[in-house]
């Protein structure tokens, strides 16, 4: 089995690191675009983050351009819209591929342990959202047109 914190990636100044600093909290993992329709779950995903950081919720942003090059931006300028539009301070991290051939390891896993509707491991969209509890396990999924005000009673179940 995969040691999910221990699955190397980039953060959006292009330094190497994993999820091994949040071993023993509860993750929201999720894959994010900066013009796409869901992008306003910024907004919620933000309110989340305020609600339960202290708590022990980290929500991880991964930037994507493989849905309708809604992510066309640089690391940095995916970082700038995050913070001016809406006030990100959640780690937004450097983009990557979630499906095909050059998808990342980290959400190979993620798909893996929480397949999507009738099994399917694809990320059908921007915005899907992987839930992972304190011991590293992935819980749930949710789709993109889930709002991530609607996860809050599943986040408050594993804090």
């Amino acid at each position: 089995m995969t040691d999910l914190y221990a699955i190397p990636f980039k953060t959006s100044d292009g330094k190497e690191t994993s999820l091994d600093a949040y071993k023993g909290k509860v993750l929201l993992i999720v894959n994010t675009a900066s013009k796409c329709g869901f992008t306003p779950q910024y907004q919620g995903l933000e309110a989340l983050h305020q609600k339960y950081k202290d708590r022990g919720l980290v929500i991880l942003g991964f930037p994507c351009n493989q849905f309708g090059q809604q992510e066309p931006g640089s690391d940095s300028e995916i970082q700038e819209f995050c913070e001016l539009n809406y006030g990100v301070s959640f780690p937004v991290l450097a983009k990557l591929d979630v499906n095909g051939d050059q998808a990342h390891p980290l959400f190979n896993h993620l798909k893996k342990e929480a397949p999507g509707i009738l099994g399917t491991q694809a990320i059908k969209w921007n915005f899907t959202k992987f839930l992972v509890n304190r011991d590293g396990a992935v819980v749930n999924r949710y789709a993109p047109k889930d709002k991530p005000e609607s996860l809050a009673a599943d986040i408050e179940k594993l804090l």
